[in-house]
């Protein structure tokens, strides 16, 4: 008896000494990492655990199809709620495995052999099943395979129990669609809710056997693959160093936007393509607001031409191109006349109504003039400059004001620029126009009068041609600029071109109405490093996750995401030391090879 008491003491004792401590603990009011991070209240029930004011319910997979898709775990991890994912991988000894495998073949065939001796028609299901396991069987003796018990979890969180019902429903159906099902913890939601802590510790131990090439489609992070077998090289895939071979003109178009922040690396990215395509027999038209091609056009034997008011090069905006066969001359002047009315709105501003008529007429007039009128054989004849414009405006009722706004153009400030007759030829496979020097008010007029230039010389000749047009966000200023452009976006496929372009400005871009039909219109993006201002600007256009968004706010230069179609991947651009020094825009870079170029030229 007096042992007995001893012993009941002796279990006592440490109770109550924890308990004294845990009150002097709480009377002292020291708290543990365990204090903060435990929630205030936490419920077990059986279907879900109540964590506070959260509801969660897991659930476990029990069923997989025959065959399973790769990736087809991404939906889950795509789930745009919030929710915790568990996978126990438990290896399983192969000799045990191709034992129980011995007897299933053997019960399989036993069943066969019964059938057949009682004259019944062959059962598909068994011959599969025996195909399946003597396949596996194989695969396994020869080690090619290994065998695994998988076990997925995932716990929902929700603010109801009616919003839990909703988002167990959806992630049944997301499941559901590619015949693999899942079903709730009942009466076990204790041990299935910790066994999606980050304890690495399956309690709930429901899994099913998988071999090796099943259980490797679990995978939830499965990076696209561009690489093709013709095509340039655009970077290096970040996600498994693969390399993104790709040809644009594979696309269902070959147009190109490029997005990214000043310095990110865009100029730097799309003359690394141009000095790839030229390679490959591709002719690239550049139109260059910073002077960064020169060095590029200089090296590769290009062409380069400085627009600007006292340059020597000129281009007639009046300017017919020759009609094709299938064309009548009176559409080419009547398209003309069109794309002149939205240069000189551009140039001269808001018109009433009034005055956009009498324009219309007054080019007309002015064609006429020389004789170029519809109907008429206009080949070989003169065109009219701007000069001619001014005169018959001078001369037109109610054509005042516009009269006044134009004489800027031929006998003022800006005479020189738009009021010759065109002088340049483009004969090379890489033409650059510079319009650096050009003022800023005058930027969208010159890359419109040289865009509609381009655009005659394209559609005069089928090539395959690249127009680049940097800095884009100057055009779409102007609505009649950006339609333009837009124009160009839809209709240059049918001409075997690809436009890319290029801006850093993507408030202004997307701020057009236009701006957002040519990213659509674009088979291809790369997006490089942005700025925490335009960053949500990116996402919502592109369609980005938070992953990604952050993904392009910590870029180094060169870094970003690339889109081809329906497939991205983070890319990091790459070039040789000789491309290096070819396309490099780094002004200390630049300094140290023209100073190399001028030592070697003495």
């Amino acid at each position: 008896m007096s042992f007995f008491k001893k012993t009941q003491t002796n279990d006592v004792e440490p109770a109550i000494r924890e308990l004294m401590e845990q009150e002097r603990i709480y009377q002292q009011g020291i708290s543990s990492v365990k204090d903060l991070i435990a929630p205030s209240a936490f419920k077990i029930m059986s279907d879900c655990a109540i964590i506070g004011k959260k509801y969660a319910t897991t659930f476990f997979i029990h069923t997989y199809p025959r065959y399973l898709q790769t990736n087809w775990f991404s939906p889950v991890i795509n789930f745009d709620v919030t929710f915790d994912v568990a996978m126990f991988i438990h290896p399983m000894d192969s000799a045990s495995v191709l034992k129980n495998l011995l007897k299933v073949v053997t019960q399989i065939q036993s069943q066969i052999n019964i059938n057949e001796q009682a004259g019944k028609v062959r059962d598909p299901i068994l011959e599969t099943a025996m195909a399946d396991a003597e396949g596996l069987r194989d695969s396994l003796q020869q080690g090619s395979e290994k065998f695994f018990r998988l076990g997925i979890y995932i716990t929902l969180y929700a603010d109801t129990k009616e919003e839990m019902d909703k988002l167990g429903q959806r992630l049944s159906g997301m499941l559901e669609a590619q015949l693999v099902y899942a079903k709730p913890a009942v009466f076990q939601m204790e041990d299935a809710f910790g066994s999606t802590l980050p304890l690495a510790q399956d309690k709930l131990a429901i899994g099913s056997n998988m071999n090796t090439g099943p259980l490797s489609t679990c995978f939830p992070f499965v990076s696209s693959d561009l690489t093709s077998n013709r095509g340039i090289l655009y970077g290096i895939n970040r996600h498994n160093n693969s390399l993104i071979l790709f040809d644009r003109f594979s696309m269902e178009n070959a147009n190109m936007v490029i997005f990214a922040k000043s310095g990110a690396g865009k100029s730097y990215a799309v003359k690394l393509e141009i000095l790839r395509s030229l390679m490959f027999g591709t002719d690239v038209i550049v139109i260059d607001p910073e002077n960064e091609y020169k060095y590029l056009a200089e090296t590769v034997n290009g062409t380069f031409f400085r627009i600007s008011l006292t340059s020597d090069h000129h281009i007639n905006p009046f300017d017919l191109p020759a009609p094709l066969e299938d064309e009548d001359p009176s559409d080419v002047l009547k398209t003309n006349i069109i794309h002149l009315s939205g240069l000189l709105k551009i140039m001269l501003g808001t018109m009433t109504p009034e005055e956009d008529a009498i324009l219309d007429k007054a080019i007309s007039e002015t064609y006429a003039t020389k004789d170029i009128i519809p109907g008429a054989d206009f080949s070989g004849l003169n065109v009219p400059t701007m000069s001619d414009l001014a005169d018959v405006l001078a001369n037109m009722a109610g054509a005042e004001s516009l009269s006044i706004r134009l004489k800027k153009y031929t006998e003022g400030t800006f005479g020189g620029f738009l009021n010759q007759p065109t002088n340049i030829k483009v004969n090379k496979n890489l033409v650059v126009f510079n319009i650096r020097d050009m003022e800023e008010g005058l930027r969208p007029v010159a890359m419109y009068v040289i865009m509609h230039y381009i655009w005659t010389m394209i559609r005069s000749q089928l090539k395959k041609r690249i127009l680049v047009v940097d800095e884009a966000w100057w055009m779409m200023q102007h609505e009649e600029a950006a339609s333009f452009l837009f124009a160009i976006a839809k209709r240059c496929r049918k001409y075997y071109m690809g436009l890319t372009t290029i801006t850093q400005d993507i408030t202004d871009f997307l701020g057009s109405r236009y701006g957002k039909p040519i990213v659509t219109n674009s088979s291809i993006q790369l997006l490089l490093r942005q700025s925490p201002a335009a960053i949500d600007a990116v996402r919502d256009t592109f369609y980005l996750t938070d992953e990604e968004k952050y993904l392009l706010l910590e870029s180094n230069i060169g870094e970003g995401i690339f889109f081809a179609g329906a497939k991205h991947a983070a890319i990091k651009i790459i070039a040789s030391y000789s491309e290096d020094q070819i396309i490099t825009s780094n002004p200390e870079q630049i300094m140290e090879i023209e100073k190399a170029r001028k030592e070697m030229g003495k």
